[in-house]
């Protein structure tokens, strides 16, 4: 399959996916979310053992992309609704995949790229990557992404980054467990393949059920608070505190909130 917002090459037992719009800070959009579980799907089928996610250029992804934001205010209900499950899907695709995810984080993951990095089994961080779920800073709500925040840090850590919407460290979120590992930048790379060999070394048939265990601990739970946030994505989408902070942010003033 042929891809225009990200990249895909497979070496072997090794497959590396590189999310490619540097000129938007490599900004989700509706297309990239698609072409990246298109590209998840495609390594599935294929012989590949583990997948390493990355970013072209100077950072491993800055959120939503900006025109997808001023489209946001003119949406239906119902198309609300079915961008908040589709990036709902990408989610739980990354949360539930088959074969061992390694985030390679090259720079700035933020709101829905500090989900992407922090989803993936591994995350290798360079020391300046910055992290952050900024959603609240916009009149947005962190609605989806919480449903996996709040396990992986627990609940007082997670009130803390989706309440403050702060920007961590890469050493800060080693210490709060959202990073594996912060690695040079001239050895983020390699660092990655050498991880990935030490999995493939590994029992296919081990690390498939090991990681089915896993989902399939949470998943019924995980599938329950998925439909609400969804709902709750939506819904804030069309109250003025949405339209104000994502026009302040473009214009870039200080938002005028009227708490409605």
């Amino acid at each position: 399959m042929a891809y225009t917002t990200l990249r895909m090459n497979v070496d072997g037992g090794l497959a590396t996916i590189t999310l490619a719009r540097p000129e938007k800070r490599n900004a989700i959009s509706a297309e990239m979310i698609e072409e990246l579980l298109a590209a998840l799907d495609e390594v599935e089928r294929g012989p590949a053992r583990v997948v390493v996610i990355t970013g072209e250029g100077k950072a491993f992804c800055s959120g939503m992309d900006l025109d997808a934001l001023k489209a946001i205010a003119q949406q239906s209900a119902e198309q609300n609704l079915e961008d908040s499950r589709r990036m709902a899907r990408m989610f739980r695709r990354l949360w539930g995949y088959s074969k061992p995810l390694i985030a390679a984080v090259n720079g700035p993951a933020i709101a829905g790229g500090c989900g992407i990095a922090t989803l993936c089994d591994f995350t290798l961080a360079v020391p300046e990557a910055k992290f952050g779920y900024t959603e609240v800073r916009i009149g947005f709500i962190p609605a989806i992404v919480s449903v996996f925040l709040v396990r992986q840090v627990g609940e007082k850590r997670g009130r803390d980054l989706l309440l403050t919407g702060r920007i961590l460290n890469a050493s800060e979120a080693k210490e709060m467990g959202l990073v594996t590992q912060i690695v040079p930048e001239e050895r983020l790379m390699d660092t990655a393949r050498v991880l990935a060999a030490a999995l493939i070394a590994n029992s296919p048939s081990s690390l498939l059920e090991t990681k089915r265990l896993i989902r399939r601990c949470a998943e019924a739970e995980v599938d329950r608070e998925l439909e609400m946030a969804v709902e709750e994505n939506a819904k804030i989408r069309v109250t003025a505190d949405f339209r104000e902070g994502v026009a302040s942010f473009l214009e870039k003033r200080k938002p005028m909130w009227k708490g409605e």
